[in-house]
């Protein structure tokens, strides 16, 4: 681990955000309250897993019961699976407000055991996100929350939850890791904030960090917008791009030769997904020896979306032109997170109608 500047310390988390793996089972683990990306050794060395799937009900109070709560008092940020063993990690936030913690808890492929994973004493190293906005700033980014949590508003004939926050808590949406580069997608402290950031790994003492506005065409809104995060985000193209969706939904393209430091780059949006729909999580698989993305979000069941239709769809930049890339809806309500499980399964974090919490392996072949 010394090879990838890793030494005996405490992550100090404030708050609980994305996860991603890197190299050789590295964890890195975003905390927006402290601007920080954390990358850990979680010494996650079990034999290597064959590909089985994985299911396991009532995850969030199982999670409750490990960390002498209830489910309600627990948040569930994000879920990644170790390349290697196919443990799950989940990203959690314990209780609310001054009083809350951020743990990481591991889910064991073999058996659904349920453990947290220590970050005191552990092999870790630290970046910190120069351009995050301010602990003070009063700017708030407007979301649509999954729980009870918001305020209740009526738009365009319908009842919605709006969960306005900081916007600090958005420094960093999402994250992925590409060929010794970490991709952040997040907000800055600039005016006009959506930023994409390429921070190299292993952290350099120089913070040399290429971070790039973002400019996309919002079908829904009708305009160009430069403020609005990327919500999630995959690598494309073999990392050589990435594609990413915003609230209400476009889906939109990006060349990473297009990030130049300080530079605006303009996004390809690709399909636009519905108004009043908020993205939660992507991932790509094969099927067919063909590439596919999936999308879960908050209206729809499952977006599955070819790439390539992707490869050869022309810029929406018309707000008639509502609806892009042709698109397949998987019958599959309530799913908030998605990982690569294995070759032959997407892992799904689903949410049934009583709120409670399950892990459930999709079959690439079957969706």
């Amino acid at each position: 681990m010394a090879d990838y500047g890793l030494h005996s310390g405490t992550v100090e988390l404030r708050s609980a955000g994305p996860i991603a793996f890197g190299p050789d089972g590295i964890l890195f683990l975003a905390d927006n309250a402290g601007a920080k990306i954390f990358a850990v050794d979680v010494a996650d060395a079990r034999p290597q897993a064959g590909p089985a799937p994985l299911d396991l009900d009532d995850v969030d109070l199982r999670v409750g019961s490990l960390l002498g709560c209830d489910a309600g008092d627990i948040a569930i940020r994000d879920m990644a699976v170790h390349p290697v063993t196919h443990n799950v990690y989940l990203s959690v936030q314990r209780g609310r407000g001054d009083s809350g913690r951020a743990v990481l808890v591991r889910v064991s492929h073999a058996d659904g055991a349920i453990t947290d994973v220590p970050l005191s004493g552990v092999p870790m190293a630290e970046a910190t996100i120069a351009d995050a906005p301010a602990e003070d700033d009063e700017r708030l980014d407007t979301t649509l929350p999954l729980g009870d949590e918001g305020e209740t508003f009526e738009i365009a004939g319908r009842t919605l939850k709006l969960l306005r926050r900081p916007i600090r808590t958005s420094t960093v949406t999402d994250m992925s890791y590409v060929d010794g580069v970490i991709l952040v997608a997040g907000l800055s402290n600039e005016e006009f904030s959506s930023k994409l950031r390429r921070i190299p790994f292993p952290f350099d003492a120089t913070g040399d960090v290429v971070a790039s506005n973002l400019e996309i065409f919002h079908v829904s809104h009708g305009k160009w917008e430069t403020a609005a995060p990327i919500r999630t985000f995959v690598p494309y193209d073999g990392g050589r791009a990435v594609l990413a969706s915003y609230t209400c939904t476009p889906v939109v393209h990006f060349p990473l030769a297009d990030l130049k430091p300080g530079a605006k780059a303009v996004g390809r949006t690709v399909a636009e997904l519905g108004a009043m729909n908020q993205p939660l999580d992507m991932v790509s698989f094969t099927q067919d020896g063909e590439e596919h993305l999936l999308v879960a979000n908050t209206s729809h069941g499952l977006v599955k979306i070819a790439s390539r239709d992707i490869d050869v769809q022309e810029p929406l930049t018309d707000a008639n032109r509502n609806i892009g890339v042709p698109r397949e809806t998987e019958d599959l309500p309530g799913v908030v997170r998605l990982a690569n499980l294995d070759a032959g399964h997407v892992l799904a974090l689903q949410v049934d109608g009583d709120g409670r919490y399950h892990l459930r392996s999709l079959k690439t072949d079957a969706l």
